[in-house]
C-alpha cells in the first residue's frame, strides 16, 4: 500500500474551531463535534428502527457522522449565518466542499478510494436516507453547546439556542422530539446531579 496522509489530515481536525464569530467559555473542535454527532446519529437510527420497525444501519450512520465535516480540515469552518445567508453563498459553498473532499479522499491509497468516497462525498444512494439522522444529530449537537455555554453563564448562545431548537422542531421527527424530551434536560445538571 502506498504512503498515504489521510489520517495526518484528518487529525487536524483537532485545530478547527467551531463557533468562530461566537465567544465561547470552552473551545470547540470538529473532532469532538464530529464525535458527539456519531453517537448522536447513531442513536437517533436505533429510535427509528424501534419505533417504525425499519432496519436502518445506524453503524453506518455513526460513521457518517465522524466523518460529516472532515471536509472543515481544508475549508476550515464556516459560520452558519454567512454558510447560508443567500443561495449563491449556498451553492458556492458547497462546491467549495466538494472539492475540498475530492481532495481528502485523493490522499487516500488507490484501492480504498472508493469506500472513502462514498463516506465522505455521499456517493451511495442507501446513505441519503441515513443523512438526515446526521444532519438531525449535527443540529443536536449544537443545541447541546448551546446550553453548556448557557450553563456557563454565557448569554452569546441563547439566540441560537433560539434558532437551533426550532430548526429542530421544523424537522418534524419523532426520534429528534423523543431525544429533547428524554436526552437533553441532563445537559443542564451538574455532575453531582447526573451520578446521582
Amino acid at each position: 500500500m502506498e504512503n498515504s496522509h489521510f489520517f495526518a489530515m484528518l487529525s487536524r481536525m483537532k485545530y478547527i474551531s467551531r463557533w468562530g464569530l461566537m465567544n465561547n467559555t470552552k473551545s470547540e473542535n470538529i473532532s469532538e463535534h464530529s464525535l458527539q454527532t456519531a453517537m448522536f446519529a447513531h442513536l437517533l437510527v436505533l429510535m427509528h428502527n424501534k419505533n417504525t420497525g425499519e432496519d436502518l444501519n445506524a453503524e453506518r450512520a455513526a460513521l457518517l457522522g465522524m466523518y460529516h465535516d472532515s471536509t472543515e480540515i481544508i475549508t476550515g469552518d464556516m459560520p452558519t449565518p454567512v454558510k447560508y445567508y443567500n443561495p449563491e453563498i449556498i451553492g458556492a459553498y458547497k462546491e467549495v466542499e466538494r472539492i475540498a473532499g475530492e481532495k481528502l479522499v485523493s490522499m487516500i491509497p488507490e484501492e480504498l478510494r472508493d469506500e472513502y468516497s462514498d463516506i465522505i462525498l455521499l456517493k451511495k444512494e442507501s446513505d441519503h436516507n441515513l443523512y438526515k439522522y446526521v444532519k438531525a444529530a449535527d443540529k443536536l449537537s449544537a443545541l447541546v453547546k448551546c446550553i453548556e455555554e448557557i450553563r456557563m453563564g454565557n448569554d452569546e448562545f441563547k439566540s441560537a439556542e433560539k434558532s437551533t431548537l426550532k430548526s429542530l422542531k421544523d424537522m418534524k421527527m419523532c426520534e429528534v422530539d423523543e431525544f429533547i424530551e428524554s436526552f437533553l434536560p441532563s445537559f443542564s445538571l451538574t455532575l453531582d446531579d447526573i451520578s446521582g
